[in-house]
């Protein structure tokens, strides 16, 4: 196998370098970690935002605002020394690329490049298509998109690299698969030699821009049938506008969803092509938090290296565990004292939520009904929550507000922290600190749903709609439960409740049955996230890759 190209917008490798938004990135990293333990010759391209996605500061009502504190990647990347130039509104835009080297368990290292727009020769406005992810309008995402993918390419064949094939991380990546057709490759190459992966299960998420826009910005690089094409994949605008997911997906061979559920989704979504389902993984050493790493490396010796070994989570005895989950509950409990004031009681149960604030994520459902919630979870729960709104999503902003509000009504008798500026340092402290992992999303808009992956993998059991990757990991009542059934039509009142329901009957229960019943519940979370590591995710691409002619 030569190198596979992976094409990213976003990449979240560490928390610090903030060029992530959510699940989309912190993904494309674990994709790229689980390829260097694996060994597999992929090679990374994305774009440097220099103010990345917008550091969140909140007030005492909750209210959002960002600011952007510039990133110096000396501080996290090698400069290559090499450079690129690309035409572009009549004059050339260049970029400088950085360097990230991601070295796996098995001593291999997949190279990360970023492009960085930041440069002497560009005009202010050039200079600004590399400052914000998601940032800006239609014309400055055309652009970065234009820099992802054609410049992309030339990026690494200026490098040196020979690719064999490309795996395009969503539609924002299209543009390479023009690239390539203008370096001579044909169409039939193109369906032999690229995978294509779609998360978003919404059609107005996917990215659409005005034909004259585009055309601006490629020239001649747009084929002439590319309307045709977008029509024929199943775009539901009828090619009014070019669907970026739609031309992609019409131009690669072969097309992945991540998850089942998420598959079913988009094949009425795009025409033309199977949609075949490769359910995401995390990396299982970015997201154990440290007491229980060293509790699997006395029990489950080489899962560092085997990760699927984590199935034998039943040979971890009561009192180890309930340790090691008690060290990562106070890495927590310090966590939220430091930064929001909030004291968690050590002997209450903590429901843990955090994820993009978007609306159909539905964070405030818990608090649809505060009275009944108030008498259910009084002196008994506790709530830890995290998350950014987009800075243009007033919708998701609201919901942050609302869950201030809600904290305020119930701060005699349920503490609620809101722990601002999500990150994935934030993410891990998260996933490994709480007792119960909540997920109530409008069913089935969450793609995959990963952080509950890196939940169960800590041991914390998941309270879940019936969404994402959680239908094929829930067994109700053995390592978490269900909320209500597989409904995929909107209703919030029955959601809330249903919400209410669980945490009343069964997840309160399972709690005040002790040690016992709470350890078998943890160990089961433990052994199903075997199946949902990017150990297991890159060995379901590996086929793809090696297919690569």
């Amino acid at each position: 196998m030569g190198f596979v190209g992976y094409f990213t917008a976003e990449i979240g490798l560490w928390s610090d370098l903030h060029t992530y938004s959510g699940g989309l990135g912190v993904l494309a990293g674990d994709h790229v970690k689980s390829a260097a333990d694996a060994g597999i010759p992929l090679v990374a391209m994305t774009l440097l935002y220099r103010k990345g996605y917008g550091k969140q500061s909140l007030d005492t009502a909750g209210r959002q605002t960002e600011t952007y504190p510039e990133i110096d990647p000396t501080k996290f990347l090698f400069d290559t020394k090499i450079e690129i130039s690309l035409p572009l509104d009549g004059t050339e835009i260049h970029a400088k690329i950085w360097k990230s080297e991601v070295f796996g368990t098995s001593g291999k290292m997949v190279p990360v490049f970023f492009l960085d727009t930041l440069h002497e020769k560009n005009s202010p406005e050039h200079q600004e298509l590399g400052m914000t992810l998601y940032g800006g309008d239609d014309s400055t995402r055309i652009r970065q998109e234009y820099l992802l993918g054609v410049g992309g390419l030339r990026g690494l064949e200026k490098l040196g690299f020979k690719l064999t094939g490309l795996h395009l991380n969503e539609g924002h990546c299209t543009f390479a698969l023009l690239e390539m057709l203008n370096n001579g490759w044909s169409r039939e190459d193109l369906a032999k030699r690229v995978l294509f992966t779609t998360h978003t299960p919404v059609p107005a998420g996917h990215d659409r821009f005005e034909w004259s826009a585009v055309e601006e910005v490629l020239g001649e690089m747009l084929p002439d049938d590319a309307k045709q094409l977008v029509v024929e994949a199943g775009d539901y605008e009828n090619g009014r506008r070019i669907s970026m997911s739609h031309l992609g997906i019409s131009l690669s061979g072969s097309v992945n969803a991540v998850s089942k559920l998420n598959a079913e989704v988009a094949s009425t979504m795009f025409t033309g092509k199977e949609i075949v389902p490769i359910t995401n993984g995390v990396h299982h050493l970015t997201w154990t938090i440290p007491p229980m790493a060293k509790l699997f490396d006395s029990h489950l010796s080489g899962w560092r290296e085997e990760p699927n070994l984590l199935h034998g989570a039943n040979k971890i005895p009561n009192s180890e565990l309930m340790e090691s989950r008690e060290s990562a509950r106070q890495i927590l409990r310090e966590l939220v004292e430091a930064s929001t004031g909030v004291k968690l009681e050590k002997d209450r149960l903590t429901i843990g939520f955090a994820r993009r604030f978007a609306t159909y994520k539905r964070a405030n459902l818990v608090f649809h009904d505060l009275e009944r919630l108030r008498k259910i979870g009084s002196g008994k729960i506790q709530f830890v929550f995290s998350g950014k709104a987009h800075p243009r999503d007033e919708g998701g902003k609201a919901l942050i507000k609302s869950i201030f509000d809600s904290a305020k009504e119930l701060e005699k008798d349920i503490p609620i922290a809101f722990i601002e500026d999500y990150s994935m340092a934030t993410g891990l402290a998260m996933t490994g600190g709480v007792d119960i992992w909540l997920n109530n999303p409008i069913r089935p808009m969450e793609a995959s749903g990963t952080s509950g992956m890196k939940a169960a993998m800590n041991g914390v059991p998941n309270c879940s709609i019936l969404d994402g990757w959680w239908p094929e990991g829930c067994e109700h009542g053995v390592n978490g439960w269900a909320i209500g059934e597989a409904n995929d039509e909107r209703n919030d009142v029955r959601d809330a409740k249903n919400v209410l329901d669980v945490i009343e009957n069964e997840v309160l229960t399972a709690w005040r049955d002790g040690e016992e019943k709470w350890c078998d519940m943890m160990r089961a979370s433990i052994a199903t996230s075997a199946g949902f590591t990017g150990a297991r995710m890159i060995r379901d691409y590996l086929p793809y890759y090696d297919s690569f002619e």
